[in-house]
């Protein structure tokens, strides 16, 4: 189950229209609808099973028949999907450039190499705010007309390196932040999986999504990464932010 936003963002039919109306009118100026960067947690905490389990789940959930038919619905005005792994300061490394996804061959391939057994030795420290200045440099090389620019952090864990995750939020100014909140799938002193995952999203909720309609979505354990992922990209690829609604009732609530 996902942790939301303060404001639900308009979607659905209106969205739909609104991007229509933007493709007919603005393609010859707008390069992109959306620019997606993916950031994989590889510090420490990751074992190679873990890590393995990410790498595949997310090639999986970008080719899921749901996922890659909002991906190549309008080719002409594509997402552009980037990709990098992220564990101590200096422990960043990018796994995919930017990437205009406009065809069937061109997701099938930034899925292989995603795919591509690549694990490097890595600081077992978390470093958060790192990750999140990587991501403002690489953003740095996206299409500068993008409609959107999401970054989209996997994470098991809070920052505990150097810089601090709020000193990065003005790089990326402009970029929704939202996040996969990961709970360890063997913890040493029982199942706290739950109590692991209700904590570390109450930590990104305040420290690291921004922007609207930013939200956290979660996996219980590693194994459910994929379906997780799945869920977490729809919503991201299908929301259209032109204003806000009062939230549903029952829905926690929060926005920056």
């Amino acid at each position: 189950m996902g942790i939301h936003g303060k404001h639900r963002p308009l979607v659905s039919r209106a969205a739909a229209l609104a991007l229509a109306v933007l493709i007919h009118a603005g393609a010859a100026q707008a390069a992109c609808r959306q620019a997606l960067l993916l950031a994989l947690d590889v510090s420490g905490s990751v074992d190679a099973d873990e890590y393995i389990l990410q790498r595949e789940g997310l090639a999986a959930a970008l080719t899921a028949p749901s996922v890659r038919d909002v991906l190549l619905s309008t080719p002409q005005f594509p997402v552009y999907i980037a990709a990098f792994e992220w564990a101590g300061q200096f422990d960043q490394f990018t796994l995919l450039e930017w990437t205009p996804i406009t065809d069937l061959a061109t997701l099938d391939q930034a899925a292989k190499t995603l795919r591509a057994p690549t694990l490097r030795p890595a600081s077992r420290s978390t470093a958060l705010g790192a990750s999140m200045a990587y991501a403002a440099a690489l953003f740095r090389d996206a299409p500068p007309t993008c409609l959107q620019r999401t970054l989209d952090i996997s994470g098991d864990g809070k920052n505990n390196d150097w810089p601090d995750p709020s000193s990065q939020h003005r790089k990326l100014e402009g970029v929704t932040i939202n996040a996969l909140v990961i709970g360890a799938d063997n913890p040493a002193a029982g199942d706290q999986r739950q109590a692991e995952i209700a904590e570390l999203s109450s930590y990104f909720l305040s420290e690291i999504i921004r922007g609207p309609g930013a939200f956290v979505e979660t996996a219980l354990g590693y194994s459910a990464y994929q379906a997780a992922m799945e869920r977490k990209l729809l919503r991201e690829l299908k929301t259209m932010v032109f204003g806000q609604i009062a939230p549903t009732a029952g829905r926690t609530t929060r926005t920056r």
